[in-house]
């Protein structure tokens, strides 16, 4: 048996789409039932550093201590990073798209206003530091992707069409299986509506 056979059968298990690819719907699976009741980062009034702080202000409330948890366990490990991006209006989003195509710059984004977690509050980027130097790329955010799953987030990193090594978002449970098209679809109603992306 080869390990995409091996994949293929705990998709199948796990009753997650089977492709013998282990991506971020395996991997959460696996997490959800290893861990059935994980339990956010404990909330603590322990800042981090004031630029991460002030980006973490712009989170929703149930993300913000797995900011700050997963600052601090980097920190731990001896990686610094800092979290650079949280929350982004439609008009913020709009523009980060037109990096590249109508603007100047490299293409950043392929979201659009209203198609980003960074819209709803539910997302937050990471830069890796070494001293004041921000490292574009670097294995590092391999392993603080790591962290962050351990933490029960979602990692960017395991996209199979993009991969954003920074970006880290927490999945609201209402959207269980949902695609990320139909999770970003359900976000907007709900901003519509003035409801709350976790109520």
């Amino acid at each position: 048996m080869d390990i995409p056979e091996v994949i293929r059968a705990i998709q199948k298990e796990l009753g997650v789409s089977v492709d013998g690819y282990a991506g971020l719907e395996t991997w959460q699976a696996i997490y959800n039932r290893i861990i059935p009741d994980a339990q956010p980062p404990a909330a603590t009034s322990d800042r981090v550093d004031d630029r991460s702080e002030k980006v973490i202000a712009t989170l929703l409330p149930e993300v913000q201590p797995y900011a700050r948890a997963l600052v601090t366990k980097a920190g731990v490990d001896g990686i610094t990073i800092k979290v650079i991006s949280g929350l982004r209006t439609y008009d913020e989003q709009n523009d980060l798209y037109a990096q590249g195509r109508t603007k100047p710059g490299k293409i950043v984004t392929n979201a659009r206003g209203g198609f980003s977690n960074h819209n709803f509050g539910i997302a937050f980027d990471v830069g890796v530091f070494e001293g004041s130097q921000y490292l574009d790329e670097s294995p590092k955010y391999k392993a603080v992707g790591v962290l962050g799953m351990d933490l029960g987030l979602e990692w960017g990193g395991n996209w199979k069409t993009i991969q954003d090594e920074p970006h880290f978002q927490l999945r609201p449970k209402w959207a269980g299986d949902l695609s990320e098209r139909d999770m970003l679809a359900e976000l907007r109603s709900r901003k519509e509506l003035g409801k709350g992306a976790y109520a």
